[in-house]
């Protein structure tokens, strides 16, 4: 480990969900980061832990089992990270994998409207450049880069992908408080993900975090790479209010947000390793 103050980095994407690296390279990078604690937190699947878990024992890194499971409020999609979870627990793993069903039933519409754009892909090709059955939007995005019909992941979700955009097709999500219910079923630690992500003023989600407080929520996310300080400065208080635990990470995917690091994310971001502790406790209380 670098000679750089030691941080933890608890929101981590592999080549499992759509990241673009694989779990011992993504743990190689927190290393030079000065990470000296991680969670790995694929979407709807648990298949990169135990080789996080290898790389994080040969390279001093603690590593913690985590998930992030998507859901749907009102017309937002809010993000649930599950900390410590039994990610051998197979109800969880039934549940995962019916979640990634609804993205393969998805995909092909997405794929047929770009069809219908002019623009030339197969699902078949996204699905080998995935490698995983955790196949996503950010996967159809690289697709359209390594063709040429986009020139970065923010483009290809700009004209074709993002809500609104002309190839954009809704997916089936369960409601948060049930996907906060699947984590605290398999033994973890819900948490809300990038709560920019809400579309809520301050008072809005303060509101929003009470109601999912009581479904079991158990934290928040204040510390986040593209969190202006204002927005960290009032998740903070939400968190302190209804003594919600305070966690942070960097959302690293790898080439789809190449402005993000491990461990560091814009180049600004530190989680104080300090804020691991209550997790644990929290996680040891179930």
């Amino acid at each position: 480990m670098d000679n750089r103050s030691r941080r933890i980095d608890l929101h981590l994407h592999t080549t499992h969900s759509d990241g673009s690296l694989p779990p011992a390279e993504v743990l190689a990078l927190a290393q030079k980061a000065g990470v000296s604690a991680l969670a790995i937190t694929d979407h709807d699947i648990l298949d990169g832990i135990p080789e996080a878990m290898e790389a994080g024992a040969r390279l001093g890194i603690e590593v913690i089992p985590g998930i992030e499971i998507s859901s749907r409020y009102e017309d937002a999609e809010l993000h649930i990270l599950g900390y410590y979870v039994d990610w051998k627990d197979p109800e969880l793993q039934s549940r995962l994998t019916q979640l990634r069903a609804s993205r393969h039933r998805r995909n092909p519409l997405i794929v047929a409207k770009l069809n219908e754009l002019g623009l030339a892909l197969t699902y078949q090709e996204v699905q080998e450049l995935a490698g995983t059955e955790s196949v996503g939007r950010p996967h159809i995005a690289r697709v359209l880069m390594e063709k040429g019909y986009v020139q970065s992941a923010k483009e290809a979700f700009t004209r074709y992908l993002a809500d609104g955009a002309p190839a954009y097709v809704p997916r089936e999500l369960p409601g948060p408080a049930e996907a906060i219910a699947w984590i605290r079923a398999a033994r973890g630690v819900p948490v809300l993900a990038h709560p920019v992500w809400a579309k809520q003023n301050e008072a809005g989600l303060l509101r929003l975090c009470e109601e999912l407080k009581a479904h079991g929520l158990m934290g928040i996310e204040v510390h986040y790479s593209t969190h202006k300080p204002q927005q960290t400065a009032d998740y903070l208080n939400i968190a302190k209010r209804l003594d919600l635990l305070i966690t942070g990470g960097s959302d690293f995917h790898g080439v789809t947000k190449p402005d993000i690091e491990v461990g560091i994310g814009r180049g600004n971001l530190k989680v104080p390793e300090k804020l691991l502790e209550p997790l644990k406790k929290a996680a040891a209380a179930f």
